[in-house]
């Protein structure tokens, strides 16, 4: 038993030399084999090891016997532990979650805190090939993919490690009985009134009774095949996000380009994006993924509303994902208004923008330039006021060089500016007139003539 665990561990790299490794223990079978299977490889692996309980606050005094076993089983061992009591069922009833969700939060928030504050290298949980085959059928009665069907990884992000995934619950329970451990016994694993304990005390039973004795082995086996398939899988993906997406503050871009992927890629692409800029895993369902397809299929400007508040968009077929509270602060009115007179001197900032204004009443001094940003006009036409503000509804402007008005949001159509760009893009107007659509058009109204006699120069400048 201790030799196929240090094999397992060797074999996937799950421990390191010096690794300082913390078990999640809880008291039951599990967690006491890991601890001491760990403890007797301690030597031979070089490492440290410490324990973390957490006692729920669920089962009463059944709860306080779990914490107080694992307390004196550390003790025995001369292995440091930690402990916190959590009211699990306060914090369900806050968060609106079952007591499962609520208690993993709990315990995981726990074990990161003490890895933290006493530099642990890895958490030690003690899953082990029965529970692989359990979740993998639940994944599978809820319609999973094959990531799904992949089940529980040895390793995982934030250092997690299983290094008992290689046990049978049979091969733990035995090892715990020639080691006189006697592990704590929590009596609702042996109450069919979870999914996972009907799927444990009722369906596996079945299935090794009527069609496979080996049917742990199987699932097991089956999982670590499906999982260098998914590797593989994911691997393109990471190439293709790295390629087709761009993370902004703000927003998420998806390329148009990445619609033309296999869709095995494309939706795992997708998921990855969602995750990414909402630093969320929950409510994001296959239905999502196909509305993000769909929706780059559809016309520009279309949205969709997806979980945890976010608006995705096509904007000429890249999809943009955006939160609603940027979405808000976007929408948000920003405008500077400044008398005819001051403009003679004046500087103003405007969003990402310094601005400065300058009077020349000889045209001589003109050194026109290529600078989309640094434009002039005829200082005499201007009645009373200048105002720099966002697009309004409506807005037009006589592009020069034309005799009729045309709307702001043709321009933009026109010269295919994203929609979410379009409210970022400064609007300068004379009066009530747009004078220019900041680094693109000018209006002929205010251009400068062989009879203009004063000119105002405007430069906008991008703050760093």
């Amino acid at each position: 038993m201790i030799n196929k665990v240090k094999d397992f561990i060797i074999k996937n790299n799950l421990i390191k030399e010096n690794d300082k490794v913390l078990v999640a223990l809880s008291g039951g079978p599990d967690s006491v084999c890991l601890l001491h299977i760990l403890y007797e490889l301690k030597e031979l692996l070089n490492i440290k090891i410490g324990a973390a309980h957490v006692n729920h606050m669920l089962r009463g005094e059944d709860a306080l016997k779990d914490e107080n076993y694992s307390s004196e089983l550390c003790e025995k061992l001369n292995i440091d532990f930690y402990s916190q009591k959590v009211d699990i069922n306060k914090i369900s009833k806050e968060k609106n979650i079952s007591h499962e969700m609520a208690g993993r939060e709990e315990r995981y928030k726990f074990f990161n805190f003490i890895k933290d504050t006493y530099n642990y290298s890895k958490i030690a949980v003690a899953h082990n090939s029965n529970d692989q085959a359990e979740t993998i059928i639940m994944n599978m009665m809820r319609g999973s993919g094959l990531e799904g069907l992949c089940g529980i990884r040895n390793i995982r992000s934030g250092g997690i490690i299983r290094p008992i995934l290689c046990l049978s619950r049979d091969e733990i329970e035995n090892y715990c009985k020639d080691n006189n451990l006697n592990p704590r016994i929590d009596k609702t694993n042996l109450e069919n009134i979870y999914s996972r304990n009907r799927i444990r005390l009722d369906i596996l039973p079945y299935m090794k009774e009527n069609f496979n004795r080996d049917i742990i082995e199987t699932i097991n086996r089956m999982s670590s095949l499906l999982q260098i398939d998914n590797d593989f899988i994911e691997k393109q993906c990471d190439n293709y996000y790295k390629k087709y997406c761009l993370n902004k503050k703000d927003y998420m871009t998806i390329s148009k380009k990445a619609f033309i992927l296999d869709k095995a890629v494309l939706t795992r692409l997708i998921k990855r994006a969602f995750v990414e800029f909402t630093g969320k895993y929950n409510n994001f369902e296959m239905k999502h993924i196909y509305e993000v397809i769909d929706l780059s299929r559809n016309t520009t400007n279309k949205k969709v509303f997806l979980p945890n508040e976010i608006i995705a968009e096509n904007i000429y077929g890249d999809i943009l994902l955006k939160n609603k509270e940027y979405i808000n602060k976007e929408n948000k009115s920003e405008e500077i208004i400044a008398n005819k007179d001051q403009l003679k001197k004046y500087s103003c900032e405007y969003s990402e923008y310094k601005i400065d204004f300058e009077f020349i009443n000889n045209k001589n001094n003109i050194e026109f330039s290529n600078n989309v940003l640094i434009k002039y006009f005829d200082y005499d036409n201007i009645e009373e006021r200048l105002i720099i503000r966002k697009r309004e509804n409506g807005d037009r402007i006589i592009p020069l060089g034309m005799k009729g008005s045309k709307k702001l949001k043709d321009i933009f159509i026109d010269l295919k500016i994203p929609v979410e760009k379009r409210d970022k893009i400064p609007v300068l107007c004379f009066d009530d007139e747009v004078a220019w659509i900041v680094g693109y058009k000018v209006s002929e109204k205010f251009k400068i003539t062989k009879e203009t006699q004063n000119i105002l120069k405007i430069t906008f400048t991008r703050k760093e």
